[in-house]
């Protein structure tokens, strides 16, 4: 079955982009999730245009060959990780902007067009693409789609999938479809473009994507509140969320992220609090410094030990990149399993002081960064290299924080996605009759069960294979 359908991708594919050196596939079979299974592909295909996607896939369809899509391999669940005799077919050299079109303020972009290059080829025509990952000079839009991934951003403007207007996708018959449309309005049909958002592979390979900008937003002013304690940095949160106040971005570092940064970066920014919130506000001119006065104002009635604008534009910028540095900081020091979850706004403090217990009950240290103003925490389980029985502690804990998000009404992935870490999570989350209509999708629309098996949906223990 490996050599028929090497062959057939032969015929669409120059040998040059179809890769079979383990020592080569090796690197291109994982994302970063810490201990998730990976298995060993049969090749890593790269490919460079939708009708090698399509070929690739309609391939694998006739010879029931496993195919997992990757982009940058930037992704914390396993989503992108090889199983075994599966074809890798990597996106990443499919990095055209197609199109800018001021007037519909809209943008066509291939899958593997990263995030920041996006936003900055956009800019020059004053237009802004707001979803913007912490991974954004690295992550890939159609990793984004895959994920629905949202961002610091993304309290006020939405995620990935507010923006995706159309998808050119190749389904896992080896049709090559497009779905939704440009037009600024439209409801013929169901959406099946915002199903394909947040799918992970499992329903169908993104081939291009069409999404929508915005006007570039004015300079934004930044409020810095310093907590004594994680809890009272998360009832700032719920008290912003109160006022009525939503900001364009409101971060939570903690202690051990800032230290992370700095031991690594120099960058001067260890200060002393358990826990910092970061908050933006890009409302123009006396409106916005109205608004981050109320901002300050609830930070310290939550507890703050100083609160302030920001009147220092270099050290704001400085605080939100260390914001975006804090994960790679951390890895420094060992391996990090990452959560992602996410809570309603008023549980935000409760949800930070259980994973405070957790982290002594476990005897392990969980750095905390968080898109806090929408209630999606990112919970950093620290490792020392080598300490197996820490890491069976940490896969413990990690549980947990997951059964504590259902707990609190909130759910396992607010925008890392389900892939391999979190399918037991999701089954959890999810009552019996649910899980099965997302399969029922899945099985009509990937009726071989090739895309990206054993992830998302597939049963725990258990894949499509």
């Amino acid at each position: 079955m490996g050599v028929a359908v090497l062959d057939e991708v032969l015929e669409h594919v120059p040998a040059e982009r179809v890769l079979r050196d383990p020592a080569v596939t090796a690197g291109l079979s994982a994302d970063q999730a810490v201990w998730a299974p990976v298995g060993v592909p049969l090749a890593v295909v790269r490919a460079r245009s939708a009708e090698e996607v399509r070929a690739v896939v309609a391939a694998c369809y006739r010879h029931g060959v496993p195919v997992v899509p990757r982009g940058a391999g930037t992704g914390l669940s396993g989503g992108a990780n090889a199983t075994d005799g599966c074809i890798v077919l990597g996106l990443d050299r499919m990095d055209a902007v197609v199109e800018i079109n001021a007037l519909e303020r809209l943008a066509v972009v291939q899958p593997g067009v990263v995030n920041d290059d996006l936003r900055a080829a956009v800019a020059e025509h004053g237009l802004w693409y707001p979803p913007d990952p912490a991974s954004s000079p690295w992550s890939t839009i159609g990793g984004n789609v895959a994920t629905n991934a949202g961002g610091l951003r993304c309290v006020k403007y939405g995620v990935t999938r507010d923006y995706v207007l159309e998808l050119e996708v190749v389904t896992g018959t080896g049709e090559l479809v497009r779905l939704g449309r440009r037009t600024a309005k439209g409801v013929a049909g169901f959406d099946l473009a915002g199903l394909m958002v947040g799918s992970e592979g499992a329903l169908g390979i993104v081939t291009e994507v069409t999404v929508r900008l915005r006007p570039l937003p004015p300079p934004a002013v930044t409020v810095a509140g310093h907590f004594d304690s994680l809890v009272d940095a998360g009832s700032a949160v719920r008290a912003v969320g109160a006022a009525g106040i939503t900001p364009a971005a409101l971060e939570l570092v903690d202690r051990h992220c800032l230290q992370a940064v700095d031991a690594w970066k120099n960058m001067g920014l260890s200060v002393g609090a358990e826990a910092v919130l970061l908050a933006r506000v890009d409302e123009p001119g006396a409106t916005g410094e109205a608004i981050a006065d109320r901002i300050v104002e609830c930070f310290e009635t939550a507890g703050a030990g100083w609160a302030a604008r920001s009147t220092d534009a270099a050290e704001a910028e400085a605080l939100f990149a260390a914001r975006r540095l804090a994960y790679p900081a951390l890895e420094r020091l060992g391996p990090v399993l990452t959560e992602d979850v996410c809570v309603p706004k008023e549980h935000v403090p409760e949800m930070l002081g259980r994973i405070e217990k957790l982290a002594a009950g476990y005897d392990l240290t969980i750095a905390n960064i968080a898109h806090a103003g929408d209630g999606n925490l990112h919970p950093l389980i620290i490792v020392a290299p080598g300490d197996d029985d820490a890491r069976v502690r940490a896969q413990a804990a990690f549980e947990e924080i997951l059964d504590a998000a259902i707990f609190l009404g909130g759910t396992v992935t607010g925008e890392h996605g389900v892939g391999l870490l979190k399918r037991g999570g999701l089954e959890r989350e999810m009552a019996p009759e649910v899980l099965a209509m997302h399969r029922a999708v899945k099985a009509a629309l990937d009726p071989r069960g090739i895309l990206n098996p054993g992830k998302v949906f597939d049963p725990v223990g258990q894949s499509t294979e």
